[in-house]
């Protein structure tokens, strides 16, 4: 199994329980590993043979600008069934980071992974 990946996807949302959260868009972090047969495309060196991370990238961020989740991992949750159903991917790992989320710690968050490792 070969994975793509796309670090630190900064995207602004609205996120959290608090009164001023739901009222205040944030900024999280996004953390993508998706599976993907890599051979054909280093071949063929077409991006038609691969998994365009350009492409996963603009659709999280839309996805996520839209979202108005109050946990983080609902938030994950979300972004990882949505690759799993749009991209050819059979497993995934999806790290949010909501920095100064808790007084004290540099960054907090959820990773998830879903489908299945080969």
């Amino acid at each position: 199994m070969d994975i793509i990946f796309i670090n630190d996807l900064r995207v602004e949302t609205v996120i959290g329980v608090n009164d001023w959260e739901r009222k205040t868009r944030q900024t999280v972090s996004i953390d993508l590993e998706l599976s993907c047969d890599c051979k054909k495309a280093a071949v063929s060196d077409a991006i038609k043979d691969t998994l365009n991370y350009k492409l996963v990238s603009k659709r999280v961020t839309a996805f996520v600008e839209e979202s108005d989740f109050q946990l983080v991992e609902t938030l994950a949750e979300n972004i990882g069934r949505l690759l799993l159903d749009e991209f050819a991917c059979e497993w995934l790992r999806v790290r949010v980071n909501k920095a100064g989320a808790l007084r004290g710690a540099r960054d907090v968050g959820v990773v998830i992974e879903r489908g299945e490792r080969r």
